[in-house]
C-alpha cells in the first residue's frame, strides 16, 4: 500500500485552523446568520418571521382588539401648519411679485386647513383608548403606520390618554422614522406589505380612514374588498370628510355602473368629527356585541360605555 504524505502542523498551526473554522459563516448558527436569512430562498421564512414577531408581542401585550386608523403622512399639527403658513406670508410680502412665494403661500393656507384632520384624529385616539383601555384592558387599542401626519395624530392622542398604541412601519426608499408616540413595546417594522396588512386586520374591529393618498386607498379598497367577501368580520369602515371622500372616490357610480351592489354602500359611514366616529362605532358593538375573537377580561359590550 502506498504511503500518503503528511502535511505536518503545528499545535499553533491546528489553533489557527480551528479558529478560521469557527469564523468561516457557514459554521454559525441558521438563526443568527443574517446574511443566510437574507437569501432569495429564504423568504417564506422572513415571511413566517415577520407574521409571528409581532403576533407574539400583540399576545404578551393583551391587546384584544384593535382599531385601524389611516391617512396621509402629508397633514402637519395645527401648529406646525400655522408657522408654516406665518414663514410664508413673511416670505410673500418681502417678495410680492415673486409667483412661486405666492403659490407656496397658497399651498400655506391649504395645509392650515387640512390640519383639522390631524387635530381630529388625535381627539378620536384619546376618544378611543379612554374608552377602551379604562381598566387596564386593551380593547380597540389604536394602530397606525407608525409614520407622522394623521397616524402621529391617532398615536398622540392614545399617548395623551396614557394608553397603548400600535405602529406598523415598513421599510420604504423614502420612510421615515416611527413617531414618538407609539407604545415602544407595540413598535414594528415590517419589509413585506402583505404581512404588515394582516397585522392591521387581525385584530380590528373597525377602520377609520382620513383623507390620504395611494397608502390610505390600498389600505380602504383591501378593508373593504375583505368584508364585502366574507372574509373579513363586517365591522365599521368610517371614511372621516365626506367633501373629500365623495370627490375622490364616487360610489355612485360604481353602483350605477353594476360594478358593486346599491347594499354595499351601507359598508362606509362618512363623518365630519372624533365623536361622531367613535360612538358609531361604541353604538354598532354595543348592538353587534365583541364576538368570541374578544372574549379575554371582557366583552366589547361591556367595555363599551
Amino acid at each position: 500500500m502506498k504511503k500518503i504524505p503528511t502535511r505536518a502542523v503545528s499545535p499553533a498551526q491546528k489553533k489557527k485552523l480551528i479558529e478560521a473554522l469557527v469564523r468561516a459563516p457557514n459554521y454559525s448558527r441558521a438563526y443568527q446568520d443574517l446574511s443566510f436569512l437574507g437569501r432569495e430562498e429564504l423568504r417564506p421564512v422572513r415571511l413566517q418571521l415577520e407574521l409571528l414577531k409581532p403576533e407574539l408581542a400583540l399576545t404578551e401585550q393583551d391587546v384584544c382588539s384593535t382599531i385601524i386608523v389611516f391617512g396621509s403622512a402629508r397633514v402637519p399639527a395645527p401648529e406646525e401648519a400655522r408657522k408654516l403658513l406665518a414663514d410664508a406670508e413673511r416670505a410673500a410680502r418681502a417678495r410680492p411679485r415673486e409667483r412661486a412665494a405666492q403659490l407656496a403661500l397658497e399651498s400655506a393656507r391649504r395645509v392650515v386647513e387640512r390640519s383639522r384632520y390631524y387635530e381630529e384624529a388625535r381627539r378620536f385616539g384619546y376618544l378611543a383608548t379612554r374608552a377602551g383601555q379604562a381598566d387596564k384592558a386593551h380593547h380597540f387599542v389604536v394602530v397606525t403606520g407608525g409614520g407622522p401626519g394623521i397616524m402621529e395624530a391617532a398615536n398622540r392622542g392614545a399617548f395623551d390618554a396614557r394608553g397603548k398604541s400600535i405602529g406598523l412601519n415598513i421599510t420604504l426608499p423614502h420612510e421615515q422614522a416611527p413617531n414618538p408616540y407609539v407604545t415602544p413595546q407595540l413598535n414594528f417594522q415590517f419589509h413585506y406589505f402583505a404581512i404588515r396588512k394582516m397585522h392591521f386586520l387581525m385584530r380590528a374591529r373597525a377602520m377609520v380612514a382620513f383623507p390620504g393618498g395611494f397608502g390610505t386607498f390600498d389600505e380602504l379598497f383591501e378593508t373593504l374588498t375583505l368584508v364585502q367577501t366574507g372574509k373579513k368580520r363586517r365591522m365599521p369602515i368610517i371614511l372621516f370628510g365626506r367633501e373629500f371622500w365623495t370627490r375622490a372616490v364616487n360610489f355612485n357610480t360604481l353602483v350605477s355602473e353594476g360594478m358593486i351592489a346599491a347594499a354595499d354602500l351601507s359598508l362606509v359611514r362618512y363623518v365630519e368629527t372624533a365623536e361622531e366616529a367613535w360612538e358609531h362605532i361604541r353604538g354598532y358593538w354595543a348592538k353587534n356585541g365583541g364576538g368570541p375573537e374578544v372574549r379575554r377580561r371582557r366583552s366589547l359590550s361591556e367595555v363599551i360605555r
